[in-house]
C-alpha cells in the first residue's frame, strides 16, 4: 500500500496554504481554538498525509496509522481533513459547538476511521503510539509491519509518561515509531524555556535508545524526504525534532506566546488571509 496522494513539492505547499487559511476562519468564527499550534504543525501533517503514510483513500483503509498527542492542535488536524476531502467545507463552521463532530480534542467516536485514539490529555498520545508500533510489529511477522507516527508539543515533553514510553520503545525495538516533536518553542503562558527547559532535546531523546533527526519542521517536501529515507526495521524507535514556528504563515502571530490559545478578531482575520494569499 502506497500514499494515495504522493505529493509534489509544489503541491505540498499549495496544501499547506490552504490549511492555515481554513485554520484562521474555522477558529475565528469558533472564537476559540489553538491557533499558534494549529498553525504551526500544518506542514508536518501536510507531509504525512498526503505524502508519507500509507493508506487507501476509498473506502479509508490503514497501512500506517497516526496518533496526535498533542490533542489541543486538532484544529490543524481537522482543516487537514478537509483539505483532503474528508469533511464538508461547511462543517468546519460548527467547530466547538454542542453535537458538533468537532470538538476540542480529537474523539475517535466523532470521527470513526479518520481519528486513530482519542487524545488531549498530555502525555499519553506517545505511551498509546507505542503500544500500536509493537502490536504491529508483532502481528507483522517477518513482514512489513506498518508504522507508527505521532505528533508530540514541545511543552507537552514535560509529561513524564513520554519518557517511559521512549524507554520501553527502545527496549521493544519499534524501529516502525516516530515520534515528531512540534518544536515551536512556547506553551501556554510563556517559551519552554522559561517553564521547563527541555534542552537538551536530541541528547535526550538519544539517550533514551532513540535515532534522533533535526530538521525544519515548517518544510514539508524536506520533512517527506527525511522520513522516506528512514530505516525502519533497524530496531530503533525514531525522534524527529522538527523545528517549527508558533503562527507560522501569518506575521503577527509567530512566535507570539499569546496566540497559544486565542482566535482573530474580524480585522486580523483579513489581514491573515490577505499574507497567506500571498505567501
Amino acid at each position: 500500500m502506497e500514499n494515495p496522494y504522493s505529493a509534489s513539492e509544489v503541491e505540498l505547499e499549495a496544501h499547506a496554504r490552504a490549511i492555515r487559511k481554513r485554520i484562521c476562519v474555522m477558529n475565528a468564527g469558533a472564537k476559540s481554538g489553538h491557533t499558534g499550534g494549529d498553525m504551526s504543525e500544518v506542514d508536518i501533517l501536510v507531509a504525512l498525509y498526503f505524502r508519507v503514510m500509507r493508506y487507501r483513500a476509498e473506502p479509508l483503509a490503514w497501512f500506517d496509522q497516526f496518533v496526535l498527542s498533542k490533542g489541543h492542535g486538532v484544529g490543524g488536524l481537522y482543516c487537514c481533513f478537509a483539505e483532503l476531502g474528508w469533511l464538508p467545507e461547511d462543517e468546519l463552521s460548527t467547530y466547538l459547538r454542542d453535537n458538533s463532530r468537532l470538538p476540542g480534542h480529537p474523539v475517535r467516536q466523532k470521527l470513526p476511521g479518520y481519528v486513530t485514539v482519542n487524545t488531549g490529555a498530555l502525555g499519553h498520545g506517545l505511551p498509546i503510539a507505542t503500544g500500536l508500533a509493537l502490536a504491529k510489529r508483532r502481528h507483522a511477522g517477518s513482514g512489513d509491519m506498518g508504522r507508527v507516527f505521532v505528533l508530540t508539543g514541545d511543552g507537552e515533553l514535560e509529561e513524564g509518561s513520554n519518557w517511559e514510553a521512549a524507554m520501553a520503545a527502545s527496549h521493544f525495538e519499534l524501529g516502525n515509531l516516530v515520534v515528531i516533536v512540534d518544536r515551536n518553542h512556547l506553551q501556554l503562558a510563556d517559551a519552554t524555556k522559561n517553564i521547563m527547559n527541555p534542552e537538551p532535546l536530541p541528547e535526550k531523546f538519544a539517550a533514551f535508545g532513540m535515532e534522533v533527526f533535526e530538521t525544519n519542521g515548517n518544510d514539508p517536501a524536506g520533512l517527506s524526504r527525511l522520513m522516506e529515507e528512514m530505516d525502519f526495521r533497524n530496531g530503533k524507535p525514531k525522534a524527529v525534532v522538527a523545528e517549527t514556528i508558533k503562527g507560522r504563515g501569518v506575521s503577527f502571530m509567530e512566535n507570539v506566546a499569546a496566540w497559544h490559545h486565542k482566535f482573530p478578531n474580524e480585522e486580523e482575520l483579513a489581514l491573515a488571509l490577505k499574507e497567506l494569499d500571498h505567501a
